[in-house]
């Protein structure tokens, strides 16, 4: 059961044009990793097999204030380690689950260029 879940887990919005429905200013950029179990890693990679950015999830224990359960997605914030925006382009998500396996995404994303002036 938990080999097929893997299947369930994905990226949203794929593809990203610029703008998406989970963000809340002007200056945000945000998407999610949806259906991920309690404990996993999240590695996003470019093409050329450089890491950019790592999420260690453990909710476990966790629960969501308003249903009880834990959450079952990550936002990312389109930054890289260093908190620097990603570039357009293609990459590869790479989510690890414990005992049970991996799943592979691609996605790929267009950045609307940064406006100062919103600032």
């Amino acid at each position: 059961t938990a080999k097929t879940a893997l299947d369930l887990i994905n990226i949203v919005p794929n593809p990203y044009y610029a703008y998406s429905g989970y963000e809340q200013t002007a200056g945000d950029r945000k998407v999610k990793i949806t259906n991920i179990p309690e404990k996993c890693t999240i590695s996003i990679y470019t093409l050329n097999g450089t890491l950019i950015r790592r999420f260690k999830v453990d909710q476990s224990g966790v629960p969501n204030l308003s249903y009880g359960i834990p959450l079952t997605s990550q936002d990312w914030d389109l930054l890289n380690t260093a908190r620097i925006p990603i570039s357009s382009g293609m990459y590869i998500i790479d989510v690890e689950v414990p005992n049970v396996g991996e799943k592979t995404l691609k996605w790929f994303g267009v950045m609307r260029p940064l406006d100062i002036s919103a600032y």
